[in-house]
């Protein structure tokens, strides 16, 4: 998202975490080098590092939710390249080499994150830890450099003590918070944010799963990087023991129990691995207690399904959010109007509404020609004829089972092998990626929607629109279709207004067409006709046509001019809508009654 584009609760609220962060940091680099004793103080240094290295697990796993185990690997890069550069006695000194070193872990982190472009879940993080027991097989064998004569890392002369080198590692873990921060607002970053849900939304939004996963893998290494050359300068020399590969595999399990994605967890879990047993041996109490605190955290996570951080952060957010529609609904009876933004009353169910009129035919936006997809000895489509007039919303109804998701899933990309053609205003489409396909103006929606709890729906509107999306925009596409305020998060959004969300999402992509799979699914009948009479019109206002997928037939003579008729994957009709619904082969074939009705 643009920094100066809408936001979950206005400006201020954007800002404070921020300053807040800062502030912290200062007071932390005033205090600890000063007051603690000078074991304290080489802990906390060894705290901050860890939660450098725990912010490359906040971006692989908190925020792509990729299952990487192989982070610490690519600190023990950085490391060696630090000190192949102090033993080389290269110059720019220590404070160029350790931006150096995470460079230096970008590549290996790219090809390491390439398996996850074909494989997710489990089989990539045995990939990914098979990479970490290679990595630690090489280190074992071969000594960093600066081991065979024991020379060490010498710190520059502004860092050479604890305290200030502690005050230099908070420095770098506060510039990676803050640049985290800024990339979350976006579109790479918020966009990561809908890959860890839903791949195949992301690409429908036009994202790249590809390359937003590569960049995840190499910022995330990069930043391991940073945190291996960070512990080199701290300890001056390093063994193969320092970066085992248990301990990625420990920190992965730290990751998904705290939420590293968010700084206060980062810090967290730098804390747990630096200082937790130090603290139980001073107080007395026995090392497995933390352990056993370790195990409740993770059981916490497995019930709740969400990080510790990212349920305390959840809960703040709906909390703001009520004390926001409060304010509303007050300042609404104060005036004895409606609150501002309000969703478009649902009319009360009255008779179907009349076919939507035969306008004379446009020239044609989306053309499918010849459209056969099988699976193996079944022929789910076979040559479908179909086209999208521009200015024209076009319904393609049937029975369950006759090829619509299918149509749709194969017309967008996401159905590969198929025979036939797809142009675009004239530009044949096939063989493109989902992604390159709604970024060149073909956008859809899904029967199921998949849309990230944590953001809010201005966020989601511009992952959707795929550009600057200010708050009048999207407060204007809001209202349209009747969602609630754009400040909400999607988390405390019902089911139905979450499916008026992502068709909101993908008309404020303005493409040249908009396809919609069953959008109405959930509605009452009231809500979906009134969701035909906006589609309805949508080509006039925004400038988009559509192409609907639905089985309720008043929804679709209220929206649609032109309907064709899918049976068992063949056009059995197609034309004006009032004409297809009275053919008697669609009665029999679909409708089952002598007139249409609402099935």
């Amino acid at each position: 998202m643009n920094p100066t584009g809408p936001n979950p609760f206005g400006t201020t609220a954007a800002r404070r975490p921020p300053a807040a962060g800062l502030g912290a940091a200062v007071l932390a680099c005033l205090l600890v080098p000063t007051v603690l004793p000078a074991y304290w103080v080489y802990l906390a240094v060894t705290a901050v590092v860890g939660a450098v290295i725990m912010q490359s697990y906040g971006v692989i796993v908190g925020r792509v939710g990729v299952m990487s185990l192989c982070q610490v690997s690519f600190a023990a890069i950085g490391a060696w390249v630090v000190l192949w550069l102090n033993a080389a006695d290269a110059p720019g000194g220590f404070l160029l080499w350790l931006p150096l070193g995470g460079l230096a872990a970008v590549p290996v982190g790219i090809a390491v994150g390439l398996p996850a472009l074909r494989i997710r879940g489990v089989n990539l993080a045995v990939v990914t830890f098979g990479f970490a027991v290679a990595a630690d097989i090489v280190l074992t064998a071969n000594e960093f450099p600066g081991m065979a004569d024991l020379t060490t890392l010498e710190r520059p002369a502004l860092f050479s003590d604890d305290g200030a080198y502690f005050v230099l590692a908070v420095a770098v873990f506060t510039l990676i918070a803050l640049g985290l921060a800024l990339l979350n607002r976006t579109r790479l970053g918020m966009s990561w944010t809908e890959l860890r849900h839903s791949e195949r939304a992301a690409a429908a939004h036009g994202v790249s799963v590809a390359r937003g996963k590569l960049a995840a893998f190499a910022i995330s290494a990069f930043i391991a990087g940073v945190g291996g050359g960070l512990m080199a300068g701290q300890l001056g020399l390093v063994v193969p023991g320092n970066f085992a590969m248990m301990q990625s595999l420990t920190l992965f399990a730290v990751a998904i129990m705290i939420g590293p994605h968010n700084p206060e967890g980062a810090i967290m879990g730098g804390l747990f691995g630096a200082v937790m047993a130090t603290l139980l041996d001073k107080l007395g109490l026995p090392q497995d207690l933390g352990g056993m605190l370790f195990g409740i955290g993770a059981l916490f996570a497995l019930r709740s399904g969400v990080s510790q951080t990212d349920f305390t952060r959840a809960r703040k957010r709906e909390r703001a959010a009520r004390r926001f529609l409060a304010e509303r609904e007050e300042a609404a009876a104060g005036t004895g109007t409606g609150p501002a933004g309000q969703a478009a009353p649902v009319p009360e169910a009255g008779p179907p509404a009349p076919p939507q009129p035969a306008a004379p035919r446009g020239e044609p936006c989306l053309t499918v020609s010849g459209l056969t997809v099988r699976y193996g000895s079944v022929t789910a489509l076979d040559a479908v004829d179909l086209s999208v007039p521009r200015g024209a919303v076009v319904g393609l109804i049937g029975p369950n089972g006759a090829g619509k998701s299918t149509f749709i899933a194969a017309v967008t990309g996401f159905v590969g092998g198929y025979q036939g053609s797809v142009a675009l205003a004239g530009t044949p489409l096939d063989r493109l990626a989902p992604n390159t396909r709604a970024a060149r103006g073909l956008r859809r929606t899904f029967q199921t929607t998949s849309i990230a709890p944590e953001l809010t729906q201005y966020e989601y509107l511009t992952i959707g629109a795929g550009r600057h999306l200010d708050t009048a925009e999207a407060d204007e596409l809001l209202d349209f279709f009747g969602c609630p305020p754009g400040r909400l998060p999607v988390s405390m959004v019902d089911a139905g207004a979450r499916r008026l969300l992502d068709v909101a999402a993908a008309v404020a992509a303005r493409p040249a067409v908009a396809l919609l799979d069953e959008p109405a699914a959930g509605q009452s009948a009231a809500e979906s006709l009134l969701l035909g009479r906006r589609l309805a019109e949508v080509p006039a206002r925004f400038g988009v046509s559509v192409l609907l997928v639905e089985h309720d037939m008043d929804l679709v003579q209220a929206a649609c001019s032109e309907v064709t008729v899918l049976d068992f994957g063949h056009v059995i009709a197609s034309g004006p809508t009032a004409e297809v619904l009275a053919d008697p082969a669609v009665m029999a074939a679909y409708l089952g009654t002598a007139e249409p009705t609402a099935v």
